[in-house]
């Protein structure tokens, strides 16, 4: 049973995402710290965060769905910060893969959860 957003899978996948990219963008280069590595921790924790927000506002369908709208426009914002830390070389190849795996199925996991969203009843 769902109590809380913690409890929500895609909450927690995309948590443990955004922690990873934090502690990966840790190694990028100096010089990218208020470019790149703020912008794809930031995106990719917004993900998580707007799942929260919403659910704490779950009373009011639309605007719960509005928050999985934000979710997944950070889903792929990170998606795209992703790509350029594989083209500067900062990803290795299979650390790339799997980030972006990752991030895709949270996307589906989003797009599938505002499709199929019910009224919250009290």
């Amino acid at each position: 049973m769902i109590q809380s957003y913690k409890d929500l899978e895609v909450h927690k996948k995309s948590f443990a995402l955004a922690m990873d990219i934090f502690w990966i963008t840790r190694k990028f280069p100096k010089e990218e710290v208020y470019s790149l590595t703020s912008q794809i921790v930031q995106s990719s924790r917004s993900v998580s965060a707007n799942n929260s927000e919403g659910w704490a506002k779950r009373v009011y369908e639309g605007v719960f769905k509005q928050h999985l709208i934000h979710s997944l426009g950070s889903n792929s914002e990170t998606d795209d910060w992703l790509n350029y830390a594989s083209e500067c070389g900062y990803l290795p190849k299979e650390t790339f893969t799997d980030l972006v795996e990752k991030n895709n199925s949270i996307g589906r996991m989003l797009t599938k959860l505002h499709q199929n969203w019910k009224n919250y009843e009290k």
